[in-house]
């Protein structure tokens, strides 16, 4: 696949940078890479705090539109897989948060912002936007549980070499998509789950109650199964897991 890689100092979002771009050919990828954000966000109306200069922000942009829209979850499997197997090599304990976060224990390494059109052939692109907490030592903002490689490991990475092993890690994943092979990217992404098994504490409009993890369906809805054995459903922002 070929990769286009644009570096930004300073930009609002690296997504939407992408969003404006001229559409690119099916067997590219475009990379926008920033040292800075002013506007970076997460799902829904959360922000995302990082050090100017410290951090991987970046957003990669691809058109799989031989993806079924009613799969199109897999796309994000497959970019949280990539950011996975690139930490393994770094730190232990890695795991992933359902969507797509990545956890170190119960603390947060990086997050991604997940954003896909469609049109009458099927999905038109797909934007990943990915902050991923490398050199940054201190974190001020209120966000209740960041943590950063740099704290883990007591040294800095090259940041560099550590987008290009993810891009490398995302076009695995990103083909064997595209060869279909939907069940081995759905269950190293089961495997890769946090708390993937036993009962943890969930809230919903209805409460906090107990659940453990059934699986995550390829439209991405979560599948609970609480402790009275009933089964529940959940998209995106309807469930939150409470922390321990």
């Amino acid at each position: 696949m070929k990769t286009n890689i644009i570096r930004l100092q300073t930009v609002d979002s690296t997504n939407r940078y992408l969003h404006d771009c001229p559409p690119v050919g099916e067997e590219e990828m475009t990379v926008a890479v920033a040292d800075y954000q002013t506007a970076g966000r997460g799902q829904g109306t959360n922000t995302w705090e990082s050090e100017a200069g410290a951090n991987l922000l970046f957003s990669l942009m691809v058109h799989p539109c031989w993806m079924p829209v009613g799969r199109q979850f897999l796309l994000s499997m497959a970019g949280a897989l990539a950011l996975k197997e690139t930490l393994d090599a770094y730190i232990d304990f890695v795991t992933l948060k359902w969507p797509n976060d990545v956890y170190w224990r119960d603390s947060k390494l990086s997050g991604t912002l997940i954003e896909t059109t469609v049109n009458s052939r099927g999905i038109g692109r797909c934007i990943f936007g990915i902050g991923l907490n490398v050199n940054q030592r201190e974190f001020r903002s209120d966000t209740p549980n960041p943590v950063s490689l740099y704290q883990l490991l007591g040294r800095e990475i090259d940041r560099e070499h550590l987008l290009h092993e993810i891009l490398h890690a995302f076009e695995h994943y990103y083909e064997l998509l595209r060869q279909g092979c939907y069940g081995e990217v759905s269950q190293r992404y089961h495997e890769a789950l946090y708390r993937r098994s036993g009962f943890y504490r969930y809230r919903d409009k209805d409460g906090e109650f107990e659940g453990t993890i059934v699986e995550v369906e390829d439209d991405g809805h979560l599948i609970l199964r609480d402790r009275e054995g009933s089964i529940r459903s959940y998209a995106f922002k309807e469930v939150e897991f409470v922390r321990s």
